[in-house]
């Protein structure tokens, strides 16, 4: 039984392959043309359900958790080698499925994901949709449109950047709303979507967002001092280390210059607090704002420019024979797909059958 219980006509199965073993959600006949759907951080496949139910007939979606997420497998992610442990555990799973041609959806981190899953798959993806994606240089500790590091050490990304008392709730299994900073079920009502929205099912994507791995070599990950403010710089391993700009390398030189460029989907929510151009989780903007002392103002550590950052790569993409649509859902946070399904569905839908 999976650790969450999952609605009426989602599947789930524990798939082994030659990396580790997954656990995998599906819906829809085994011949439907695939949709892959690639979750965020502090969440997993459960958070694709009503989604993947939605999908229309003649579609297969296949939802899997990440390494250190939900029921798969517990491995350590090698942060040093970017995204690449997710690129190459999805990859390992479409083999084993025997996916030759998928479309890819990725949220937050997922999306993040598929900017180094699209040069890897070479021509297996059919289109891919990103929702309210990381930005293609990494989450933190960079300036301006082209992703300029702050430091050379990329001080203000990595494990050490996470509220610690948010893991530590996560770890006890916390269900509570006391503490206004670091509840999880306070985090998610505030963050992953608008307020006052409320899914109903806050009490099952709650308890996903607590399958996450926790510990310093999972989440948040290691971390090692700096010299440069917030004084902190990112470690060896877990997610967030993995989405430093300091492990993202060459990946969006990657990504544009691949050979087969998928069309492209990008869905935002209007209102989200996670991945903006002010976002509430970046120390530029935490400083800037008066919440965490010592900012050294905009010129040295300004707020991460993410979504023009994401635009700015699109359009380089898309320069090099790719296409890409910018799409923004009306009144939504990090999560448009679970606040407005409906709206969703028709956008991904459309998408997929045009590709």
């Amino acid at each position: 039984m999976p650790t969450v219980p999952t609605l009426p006509g989602i599947t789930s199965k524990l798939i082994d392959t030659p990396r580790l073993q997954i656990h995998v959600l599906s819906s829809g006949a085994d011949d439907g043309v695939p949709v892959l759907f690639i979750h965020g951080n502090a969440s997993s496949a459960s958070y694709w359900e009503e989604i993947m139910l939605k999908l229309p007939m003649g579609y297969r979606g296949i939802a899997p958790d990440l390494r250190g997420y939900g029921d798969t497998e517990d491995k350590l992610i090698d942060a040093t080698r970017g995204t690449g442990d997710f690129v190459d555990d999805l990859l390992a799973l479409a083999k084993v499925l025997g996916l030759s041609k998928y479309h890819v959806v990725g949220h937050s981190m997922g999306g993040a994901i598929i900017f180094s899953l699209v040069p890897a798959a070479g021509d297996a993806i059919l289109s891919a949709t990103l929702v309210d994606p990381g930005s293609p240089y990494g989450f933190g500790g960079t300036k301006d449109l082209d992703g300029t590091p702050n430091y050379p050490d990329f001080a203000g990304s990595g494990g050490g950047v996470v509220n610690p008392e948010f893991p530590k709730l996560m770890a006890a299994g916390d269900r509570s709303s006391d503490n206004p900073q670091a509840s999880p079920r306070v985090v998610m009502n505030s963050f992953y979507w608008k307020p006052p929205f409320k899914p109903a099912r806050e009490e099952d994507l709650l308890t996903s967002l607590m399958t996450e791995k926790v510990g310093p070599d999972k989440y948040p990950g290691d971390f090692v001092p700096s010299g440069n403010w917030p004084n902190v710089a990112p470690g060896n391993f877990g997610p967030i280390n993995a989405l430093s700009p300091k492990y993202v390398g060459d990946s969006v030189k990657n990504f544009i210059a691949a050979t087969a460029k998928p069309p492209i989907l990008w869905v935002r929510g209007s209102d989200d607090q996670i991945v903006s151009d002010t976002s509430l989780f970046d120390f530029g903007t935490l400083g800037k704002f008066g919440f965490v002392p010592g900012w050294p103002g905009d010129e040295v550590y300004p707020p991460q420019p993410m979504v023009g950052q994401t635009r700015k790569v699109l359009d380089q993409y898309a320069a090099q024979g790719g296409q890409y649509w910018e799409k923004v859902i009306a009144d939504t946070g990090h999560s448009p797909y679970i606040e407005k399904p409906d709206e969703f569905v028709e956008l991904l839908t459309k998408h997929l059958s045009e590709a």
